[in-house]
C-alpha cells in the first residue's frame, strides 16, 4: 500500500470514528421530507448566547427529498429546521424537541407554512396553542387590509372604528398567552411562551405564571431564564 492510500485510509478511519461517535451520543433525530426540494443544505440549528445561532447538524440535498439530522440535548428545548437553497433567504421551522424523534413533512413552495411535525408531546400543546393564536392573527389581518382600504378612502369614523378592534384582537391574544400559561404550569410551554410571545406583559401576569410553575417547571431550562429576567426587572425597580 502506497504513502497516499495509506493517508486516505486513515482519513476515512477517522472521519468513520467521528460519524460514529456522533451517532452513539445524539438522543435526538430529526427526520424529515421537504416536497419539491431537489437541492439546497439543511440545518438543525439551536439559539446561543445573545443573538448567535448554534448548527447542531446539517445535511447536503442533492436529488433526495429526505433528510435525516441528529444531536444531543439535555432537556426539551425550541430547535429550528433551516432550510438553504441560495435564494438570498433564510427559511425557518421552530419546533420544540425532546429526546427521542420528531418528524417534519413540508413542501418546498411554502416551507414554513406547509409544515407538519409529529413528535413531542410539548410540540402537541405549541401546536395547539398556535392554532388559536393563528385565527387571532387571520382577523388582525382583515383588518389591517380593511384599514387600508379606509385610510385611502379617508374614511377616519372607519378607520377609528377598525383601530380599536385591533387593540381588542391584541389584548385577546395576549391573555390567551397567559391563560394557556396557567394552564399548563406543569409544562414547559408555559416559561417558554411567557419569554417570547409576551416579554412586555404586566409583570403581574409574569410573576403569576412563574410563581404558579411547579418545581421541575421552573428548575427547567425557560423556567430558569423566566426567573433570571423578573429577577433581572426586580433588580432596577
Amino acid at each position: 500500500m502506497t504513502n497516499l492510500n495509506k493517508a486516505l485510509t486513515l482519513i476515512l478511519l477517522v472521519f468513520l470514528a467521528i460519524s460514529c461517535s456522533k451517532d452513539n451520543e445524539a438522543n435526538f433525530t430529526l427526520k424529515g421530507h421537504i416536497k419539491g426540494l431537489k437541492k439546497g443544505v439543511v440545518y438543525l440549528q439551536k439559539n446561543g448566547d445573545s443573538t448567535f445561532i448554534i448548527d447542531l447538524d446539517s445535511m447536503v440535498i442533492n436529488g433526495q427529498p429526505e433528510f435525516t439530522l441528529k444531536t444531543e440535548i439535555e432537556e426539551p428545548i425550541v430547535l429550528y429546521l433551516k432550510l438553504y437553497k441560495n435564494d438570498g433567504e433564510e427559511h425557518f421551522i421552530p419546533f420544540f424537541a425532546d429526546k427521542g424523534v420528531t418528524e417534519i413533512n413540508t413542501t418546498l413552495k411554502n416551507f414554513n407554512y406547509d409544515a407538519q411535525i409529529t413528535g413531542s408531546e410539548l410540540q402537541k400543546k405549541l401546536d395547539e396553542y398556535t392554532r388559536v393564536q393563528k385565527r387571532y392573527n387571520d382577523q388582525n389581518l382583515d383588518i389591517i387590509k380593511a384599514s387600508f382600504i379606509a385610510q385611502r378612502a379617508n374614511d377616519s369614523i372607519t378607520t377609528d372604528s377598525l383601530s380599536k378592534r385591533s387593540e381588542k384582537i391584541l389584548k385577546l391574544k395576549y391573555a390567551h398567552t397567559i391563560n394557556f400559561a396557567l394552564n399548563n404550569k406543569d409544562s414547559e410551554i408555559a416559561p417558554y411562551l411567557t419569554l417570547y410571545d409576551i416579554p412586555n406583559a404586566n409583570p403581574i401576569y409574569i410573576d403569576s405564571v412563574y410563581n404558579n410553575l411547579t418545581d421541575d417547571v421552573k428548575s427547567s431550562f425557560y423556567g430558569k431564564k423566566l426567573g433570571d429576567v423578573i429577577e433581572n426587572r426586580k433588580s432596577v425597580e
